[in-house]
């Protein structure tokens, strides 16, 4: 089993991290995912402490329920609560394995403060993990041809 941490893809991760406040307008999240390739921003409280979470498909389903340029909610009236999060030190088969079973694809990772520092996206946890499988292969198939 693979001893790589979630901290081994922490560029990628926070590369991926964008953050908002609780009264931020949802137009404005909405502009800042439109953007991007991420589909979640982390909303933190002003001691930048991770409070909840907002999706693409939350906003998508708030949408559908304004009136047009009357939809002035905010980040804390849509966002996820109860969030699923990850730290560094954590193995990236366990916190893919998390994933999985709650049908994730994105999933924060934040500090012993609760403050983010990144988001970890399944498809660069399986590349890293795929890589590593890769580097171990060559590695065996060397040893048992003599070459290393």
């Amino acid at each position: 089993m693979s001893t790589k941490q979630v901290s081994s893809i922490a560029a990628a991760a926070r590369s991926r991290l964008l953050t908002v406040r609780a009264d931020t307008l949802l137009r404005e999240v909405a502009r800042l995912l439109s953007g991007t390739q991420i589909s979640l921003v982390v909303v933190c409280d002003q001691e930048q402490r991770m409070i909840g979470v907002v999706t693409k498909s939350d906003i998508v389903r708030q949408i559908g329920h304004c009136a047009g340029s009357a939809c002035i909610d905010t980040a804390d009236g849509i966002m996820t609560k109860d969030v699923v999060s990850c730290r560094a030190t954590d193995g990236l088969h366990e916190v893919l394995s998390m994933m999985q079973a709650r049908g994730l694809v994105h999933i924060p990772v934040v500090d012993t403060e609760g403050r983010p520092s990144g988001v970890v996206n399944a498809r660069d946890a399986l590349r890293e993990l795929l890589l590593e499988g890769q580097y171990e292969e060559a590695l065996l198939r060397d040893y048992v041809m003599g070459v290393g």
